[in-house]
C-alpha cells in the first residue's frame, strides 16, 4: 500500500473546504439568530437546503477518512504512547482553541450585534449565566466547531481499548458492516427520538449531536474495516457499483427531502402536525433514506477520488497539509470577513460564495504562513 493515498487526503481537504461553505452559508439564513458567529440581516432560504444535503455528508465522510488511518497509527502501540500521540495531536490543539478562538468567537458575536462586551471570564466555553436563555451564545458559550476534535480523541481511545479486548477478531465482511451500520444508525436514531434526546449535548469536554454520535462512531470503525481490507489496493471497486450508488443516492436524496422538510415544517409549527403516514413511520424513513444517502453519497465519493483524484501536486500538498489547522481556526476568519460584508450591496448567494471562498483561501494563507515560520525557527536551532 502506498505511504500516502492522496485520494483520502485530497477528499478530506475538500471536506474541509464545504465545512466552510456550510458555516459561510449559516451567516445568510434564518437559523441559529441567538448564537451564530455574525448574522447578516439579507436572507436567502435556499442556502438552507445546500447546508441540509452537506450536513449529510461533511463529517460521515470526515469520520470514516479518521477511521481508514486509525489502524496504521495504533499499529504496535502500547496505550500510554498512543493516548500520548493522539493527546498531542487533538487535545493540545483543542484546549489552545477553546481557550483563545471561542472568547474571539463571543468577542465577535457581541461587537456585531452592537452588544456590549461582558465580564472576561464569560468568554469560556464552561460559563453559563444562571438564568439565562440556553440557546443565546453570551449566556452559553459552546464549543460550536471545535466539537469535533474531543470527539474523535474519544472514538481513538475506545478504538485502541476494543483492539486490545479483542473485539476486532471476528471475522464480519465489508458489506456486513455496511449493512449493520445501517440498521444500527436506524434503530439508533429512533431511540433517540423516542425518548426526547434529539439536539446537542453540551459539557465541558464534549459537545456533540445526540442523534448522530453513534453513527458517526460506527462510521468511523467502518473506516477502520476498509483499512482491513486495503480497498484502496483492490479491484473491488466496478462501475456497476458505481452506478447503483448513484441510484440509489438519487432517489434516496431525493425522499430524505421530502420527509426532512415535512418534519422541519412540522417543528416550526407544531400545530400543523401532518405525517406521510405516522409520526413513528415518517421519522423511521426520515433515518432510513438519511442512512442510505450518506453510504451512497460515500460510495460515490470514493470511487470519484479513487479513480481521478488519486494523485498529488504542490498546490494540493499545502492545501493537505494545513486542512487540519484550517478547520481549527476558519471560524474567526469567517466571523472577521462577515462583519464587514454586512453593508456590501451585492446579490446575497453572491456575498454567500466569496465569504466562503475567501474565507479558506485567508484561512490557507495564515496556516501556511505560521508553518512557513516555525520551519525556519525549528531549523535555526
Amino acid at each position: 500500500m502506498k505511504a500516502r493515498i492522496y485520494a483520502l487526503d485530497n477528499l478530506r481537504t475538500l471536506m474541509i473546504f464545504l465545512v466552510v461553505v456550510v458555516h459561510a452559508g449559516i451567516v445568510y439564513e434564518n437559523v441559529l439568530l441567538e448564537s451564530w458567529l455574525v448574522i447578516d440581516p439579507v436572507k436567502n432560504d435556499s442556502i438552507g437546503l445546500i447546508r441540509m444535503y452537506l450536513d449529510l455528508i461533511i463529517m460521515f465522510t470526515l469520520f470514516f477518512i479518521s477511521g481508514y488511518f486509525m489502524p496504521m497509527s495504533s499499529k504496535g502501540k502500547s496505550f500510554w504512547p498512543f493516548f500520548v500521540a493522539k493527546f498531542k495531536r487533538l487535545m493540545i490543539p483543542w484546549f489552545i482553541a477553546v481557550f483563545t478562538l471561542i472568547p474571539a468567537y463571543k468577542w465577535i458575536f457581541l461587537y456585531s450585534r452592537d452588544l456590549p462586551q461582558e465580564v472576561w471570564y464569560s468568554y469560556f466555553h464552561f460559563f453559563e449565566r444562571t438564568g439565562g436563555n440556553p440557546y443565546f451564545f453570551a449566556d452559553n458559550p459552546v464549543q460550536n466547531w471545535l466539537w469535533f476534535l474531543p470527539v474523535l480523541f474519544l472514538f481513538q481511545i475506545i478504538y485502541w481499548l476494543m483492539l486490545r479486548a479483542g473485539v476486532f477478531s471476528m471475522s464480519i465482511s465489508l458489506r456486513t458492516g455496511v449493512i449493520l451500520t445501517i440498521v444500527i444508525g436506524v434503530v439508533y436514531g429512533m431511540v433517540i427520538s423516542q425518548v426526547e434526546l434529539m439536539g446537542w449535548h453540551h459539557s465541558f469536554f464534549l459537545h456533540f449531536q445526540r442523534e448522530r454520535f453513534l453513527i458517526y462512531f460506527m462510521v468511523f470503525l467502518l473506516g477502520t474495516l476498509c483499512y482491513r481490507d486495503q480497498i484502496f489496493d483492490s479491484g473491488k471497486w466496478s462501475m456497476k457499483w458505481y452506478i447503483i450508488s448513484n441510484v440509489v443516492l438519487t432517489i434516496g436524496l431525493g425522499l430524505y427531502t421530502v420527509v426532512a422538510l415535512n418534519l422541519f415544517f412540522n417543528m416550526i409549527d407544531p400545530a400543523r402536525d401532518y405525517y406521510f403516514l405516522s409520526p413513528t413511520l415518517d421519522r423511521t424513513a426520515y433515518y432510513t433514506f438519511m442512512m442510505l444517502s450518506m453510504f451512497s453519497f460515500l460510495h460515490v465519493l470514493l470511487y470519484s477520488f479513487r479513480r481521478y483524484f488519486n494523485k498529488s501536486g504542490r498546490t494540493m500538498t499545502i492545501l493537505n497539509q494545513n486542512s487540519y489547522y484550517v478547520y481549527i481556526i476558519h471560524m474567526i476568519v469567517l466571523g472577521f470577513f462577515a462583519y464587514f460584508f454586512i453593508d456590501l450591496q451585492i446579490p446575497v448567494m453572491m456575498k454567500f460564495l466569496i465569504l466562503a471562498i475567501l474565507t479558506f483561501t485567508v484561512s490557507n494563507v495564515i496556516v501556511y504562513a505560521i508553518r512557513t515560520v516555525y520551519h525556519v525557527v525549528k531549523n535555526k536551532k
